[in-house]
């Protein structure tokens, strides 16, 4: 696995192991199909360790869907531990902050990564962005302590829209343990048209869409006044 503490993406690489923290769930995986995935050919590790608090470091780009004015992504020091974090408060509800890897571009992938909702009245907590390609147009999936769930969405044309889970329809994506502000692990599959959502280690959901089948560039998105914490995000192109 290869470590990469963000400069630009001409950054260094170093070797590693990371391993979530997030306690498992005890819940018995959803309409499960069996996929042989890809190859692995790309197995990368972001920590934030090296950074400077109260910045974005240049190798991420922010722009934001909806209405409003900014987005607010920073270093911030976390207890000791530097982690990358959406700190606007003061957004609308269809507001979407978008963070996005500016030199990573794939269709089929591995995302993993740790996130702590932390405040927010209107939404709280987050999750990834895939198969960007500009504000308006990309897949979405986020899991949110206010609710309780965990949703997978297409944004299309600054719309956005729930995708129905494999097996049991438009259910608004599925309930989950209560999640708090506790840190907890987010994983995501892409397969062509297969993503499999996974939290805290255990499959929850499958979902299949076509609306976006070329690569694109990925990353973290919030909803409006959400306040989120993502560290140790790890990404594997798979081909």
């Amino acid at each position: 696995m290869k470590l990469l503490s963000l400069i630009a993406l001409s950054l260094s690489l170093l070797f590693s192991c990371g391993q979530s923290k997030a306690k498992k769930q005890e819940k018995e995986p959803i309409n499960e199909v069996v996929t042989t995935l890809p190859q692995q050919v790309k197995d990368t590790l972001l920590t934030f360790e090296n950074e400077k608090t109260g910045t974005l470091p240049p190798a991420f780009s922010q722009s934001f869907t909806g209405k409003g004015e900014l987005t607010d992504w920073k270093i911030v020091d976390d207890n000791g531990n530097k982690v990358i974090a959406q700190l606007s408060n003061k957004q609308p509800n269809y507001h979407f902050n978008n963070l996005i890897i500016n030199d990573f571009d794939a269709k089929n992938m591995v995302l993993e990564t740790k996130m702590k909702g932390v405040a927010g009245r209107k939404d709280q907590g987050g999750g990834f962005i895939w198969r960007y390609t500009d504000k308006n147009n990309y897949y979405v999936v986020r899991a949110n302590p206010l609710e309780d769930n965990v949703v997978l969405y297409k944004v299309e044309k600054g719309k956005r829209t729930d995708l129905a889970v494999m097996g049991q329809g438009r259910t608004y994506g599925v309930e989950v343990d209560p999640i708090g502000n506790d840190w907890v692990n987010l994983k995501l599959e892409v397969v062509n048209d297969l993503f499999t959502v996974y939290l805290n280690g255990t499959q929850l959901f499958q979902v299949k869409d076509v609306t976006f089948s070329h690569s694109g560039k990925v990353g973290f998105w919030t909803k409006a006044d959400a306040v989120t914490y993502f560290d140790e995000f790890k990404f594997s192109i798979l081909e």
